[in-house]
Parts: structure tokens; sequence; C-alpha cells
């Protein structure tokens, strides 16, 4: 039996091939009876959507990257998953590349590495700064920054890390904690996550009256387990008593949890910890970590959708098999917040009585 072609499906729903398209692309302007008919029609004949060729009449390849600095971290691997799950539901393949936070291949990265294959580009940098965003060449494809917000320059996807830092401080504060140690804070006023995320805590302590040493904030050269380790124990050694502990991603506060086992700290009963992201580490932890959990469903859908809209505008406006051209969208860049919410486990609450 012949493989059924976009002209059957319109015979047999009793429309014309363009509005079959139409249905196929999702077009407002029609119906829901005729929506409805074409849908019945393609589920009857087993139609199936070219898609190469779709991508093809559109100039595009249909594949968009995701740059992410180092993929062996929790937060960016879960990221990636949501990510690939939201790009296959629009028919779109995810080129994964890593970075190592190197500014070359982060400026590669805006390029589309230098190739035509790349249609769009979801990136989260640690190297880059605003002039590179605004000396991008002409052509380069469209880029959905996530984390950083490097001042303005391309649309944004992140949660509100200055936010949810303070709301985790406040639950410290609230359990009675007082000496409140950061670790991976960063005493300076950039637009990064790290930044962010340290003014929360910051504030947190003002509104509280809880005067801030400087001693408190940990610079970490890394956002890992080791680093975390490292940091806490150094504090230890030169006299820092802290009651908690505001870890700037999980897996600081995943090293962080066992330099104070080391040092023979009971937690939370002699230092309460919190982290960030909700990796699923922390959920199998000892104690469990509690912890700000970012909707990375939500940041995956969010920056999918803005990319994709972007390539339409940058696009020919053509569709599939003789479809319409699709109405302008609004181009002024966006800055979207993603939900996160307090995840509060054993690092904090103590264990849970059974």
């Amino acid at each position: 039996m012949a493989r059924p072609r976009i002209k059957d499906v319109a015979r047999h729903a009793g429309v014309s091939e363009k509005t079959v398209s139409n249905v196929i692309n999702d077009y407002a302007h029609v119906s829901d009876r005729t929506r409805r008919a074409v849908q019945e029609a393609i589920q009857h004949l087993g139609y199936k959507v070219n898609l190469a060729g779709r991508h093809l009449r559109k100039g595009r390849t249909g594949i968009i990257a995701l740059v992410v600095p180092e993929l062996d971290v929790p937060y960016f691997a879960e990221l990636a998953r949501h990510v690939i799950r939201e790009a296959e539901q629009r028919a779109l393949t995810v080129l994964i590349h890593q970075t190592g936070a190197d500014r070359d291949h982060e400026l590669a990265a805006l390029t589309g590495f230098g190739s035509t294959f790349v249609d769009g580009v979801i990136l989260s940098p640690l190297a880059l700064d605003a002039d590179d965003l605004r000396d991008r060449v002409p052509g380069a494809p469209p880029t959905v920054l996530l984390g950083e917000l490097l001042e303005e320059g391309a649309d944004h996807v992140a949660i509100d890390n200055e936010k949810a830092a303070r709301e985790a401080t406040e639950h410290l504060i609230a359990l009675g904690r007082r000496t409140i140690l950061a670790i991976g804070g960063r005493d300076d006023t950039g637009l990064g996550t790290a930044e962010a995320r340290t003014r929360g805590y910051l504030a947190a302590l003002a509104k509280a009256g809880i005067a801030h040493d400087p001693a408190a904030l940990l610079p970490v050269k890394s956002f890992r387990m080791p680093d975390g380790a490292e940091a806490v124990a150094r504090a230890l050694r030169e006299g820092l008593r802290p009651d908690a502990l505001l870890c700037l991603n999980d897996q600081l506060a995943l090293g962080a949890l066992r330099a104070l086992h080391e040092q023979g700290l009971r937690v939370p009963d002699d230092v309460a910890v919190i982290g960030f992201d909700d990796v699923e580490g922390g959920r199998f932890s000892v104690p469990t970590l509690s912890t700000v959990a970012p909707d990375k469903a939500a940041v995956a859908r969010l920056a999918v959708e803005l990319l994709q809209r972007r390539m339409e505008e940058d696009g020919t406006g053509a569709d599939m098999e003789g479809a319409g051209t699709a109405p302008a969208a609004d181009r002024s860049l966006q800055d979207l917040v993603a939900p996160h919410r307090l995840v509060l486990r054993e690092s904090t609450e103590g264990p849970v009585s059974r």
C-alpha cells in the first residue's frame, strides 16, 4: 500500500491541502470542526508528517544546540533531559555541547559553531560578557541564555535567584541560626547567578538585623563537591564556628556535609545546611539535603518555546506543503522567570519521626 500523502488526507477530510497543512502547523484560524476532521483523517490514513522536508522547506535543519559548562554536573544533566523532551515535542533535535566554561567555546556557540546546521542555541554561559552578545556577527542563530543574565543583549530564562536565596536564608534564620556562611558567595555587584544569590543572602541578614561578616562569604574555584568540602574545612581551620551554611548549589552542599561529618559536627543539630538545584543526590544523602528546587521542566519549556519563536521570526515564514505565513511576533528581548520552591529535608529540619 502506498504511503498516504497530504492530498489523500485532504480528500478524506473534504478540505484543501493548504487547510491540512494549516492544521498540521497548528494555526489558530482553523475552525475546531475542520481541525477535528483533518486530525481524524490523519489518524485513519496513518499519515506521517515529513519532518525533514518540513525543516528543509523552511531553510532549517531542525537542530538546536544546548550548550552547558559541564555535562557531569547533575543540574545540567537533569536540565538536558527536560530540554530534549521539550524539543522532541516540537520535532526538534538537540545537539549537546560542553564548553568547560571556556570563553572561546562559548563564543563559538554564539555563532552556531561556525556552521549552518544549528538553527538556534540555548546557552548557559560563565565566561562571556555583555559586549560578546552585542558584538555577535550578523546572521548568528537566535540564542536564549540560561542562568547568567549578562545585562541586555539576548533572551534569558532563569529562576529569581536573589529571591530564592533570600527565602533559603530566611528559613535558616527562622530556625534560630545566626552565624550563616555562604559557600560560593561573591562579594561584588555582578549579574551572575552566584552574585544574585549572594545579594539575596545579604538581604535576608539585613532584614533580620544580623550584621554581615565579610569572612562569611566563602568563594570557591568551581561549584563541585570537593570545593564545598574544602571551603568548609578551611573556614573551620580559620576559627569560624557557623551554625548554618547556605550553599549556592547542591554539589557544594554535599561536599560541605562530608567536611562537617569529618570534623564531628552534626547536621542539623550543630550546623544546618541548605543548597540549590534539588539534584537527585541530595534526596539520598545522609542526612537528606534541604534545597531550593528550580522548576527545571519550566526552565526547559520556556527556553525551547522562546527559541522556537525566535527561529520562526528569523526564518522565511514558509511552512510545509503550501501553508501560509505565520504572523510576526514581538521581537523585544524577553527575560522570563521560572518558578522555584524550597524543599525542606533533614539537613535543616532534622530526621522525620516514624
